[in-house]
């Protein structure tokens, strides 16, 4: 069949306005996101809140702080537990302080003074006794003096070796087991001061803020919610006779009321199962309303929100 001619198309396109220019194929869908929501790790009054509706957001920028005083003060306590814990171990790993070790020396030296004096007595008193100056029972009372004497060196000495020696074996590894406790201590009650403010885990566009300062905000309740830009996607539903012309990867051209020009979508997904559009009557004659669900990541999506209507073109 030829082609009709120029003045007939010119004429039939003045009585039905879009006749002989090329179909334009579109699919209509709308703007969906995964939000993040943010709360916080314990119960706590909200003292600051950074974070306003609409403002971006980057990660590890400070959303809001609750009160803090109760962790402050835990995180000393734990401080100075460690540092005690920390001087126990330290003074059974070197033995007796020096002070202790000196006031032994001086008294084993008073002993020894009095050990000789003990012996040099009695060696007196037994050649007086050969002589007959004194008697047996003097002899006797210089000589238990003399070992008097011997007993306390001996115990002075004892004294002095334990002194120098660091803490047995058992002491050691029970003054190490508290040092390791009060540490963990210390890591628990710093983590739960550093948990008071609570920071953005992701960057994005904080969509709502659920609490204002002075109001105790519940541990699990979020407090904030972000919404990502690379969460969101268009939504929309291919038409079962487009469907094998249509491949993961493909990107689509976006446009809607306020968008800009240069905002795409890249296919995702594209459901394995078809649905039908209402009325649900499964006949040859409603077969084109038979379509598939399918998901494209959008690219420089801009200012774009969830819920917002959507019109995609295939690139081509």
């Amino acid at each position: 069949m030829g082609t009709l001619p120029e003045w007939l198309i010119v004429v039939i396109s003045a009585v039905l306005p879009g006749f002989g220019e090329p179909l334009v194929i579109e699919y209509n869908g709308y703007a969906e996101g995964d939000y993040v929501y943010v709360a916080p790790a314990a119960v706590g009054r909200i003292t600051v809140i950074q974070a306003q509706e609409g403002q971006n957001v980057v990660a590890g920028e400070t959303l809001f702080q609750s009160d803090d005083s109760h962790q402050a003060a835990t995180l000393h306590t734990a401080q100075a537990q460690v540092a005690v814990a920390l001087a126990n171990l330290e003074n059974l790993a070197t033995g007796g302080r020096e002070e202790e070790i000196d006031v032994i020396l001086a008294s084993l030296d008073q002993a020894r003074a009095d050990q000789h004096l003990a012996r040099t007595t009695l060696e007196r008193s037994q050649r007086l006794l050969v002589g007959g100056s004194v008697s047996q029972a003097r002899v006797d009372a210089d000589s238990a003096s003399l070992q008097s004497a011997d007993a306390r060196v001996a115990q002075l000495q004892a004294q002095l070796s334990v002194a120098e020696l660091p803490a047995r074996s058992a002491q050691r590894i029970a003054a190490e087991a508290t040092l390791e406790a009060a540490r963990a201590q210390l890591d628990d009650a710093r983590s739960a001061l550093e948990d008071r403010t609570v920071e953005a885990p992701i960057g994005g566009r904080v969509d709502k803020v659920y609490y204002e300062r002075g109001e105790v905000a519940v541990a699990g309740a979020p407090v904030v919610s972000i919404l990502p830009p690379e969460s969101l996607r268009a939504l929309f539903f291919i038409p079962e006779s487009d469907r094998a012309k249509i491949e993961l990867g493909e990107v689509f051209d976006v446009s809607c009321s306020g968008c800009a020009s240069d905002v795409a979508a890249r296919l995702t997904r594209i459901a394995a199962t078809p649905q039908f559009t209402p009325p649900i009557i499964y006949s040859r004659d409603e077969r084109s309303r038979l379509v598939f669900r399918a998901e494209a990541l959008l690219e420089n999506p801009g200012d774009l929100l969830p819920g917002q209507p959507l019109t995609l073109r295939p690139r081509d």
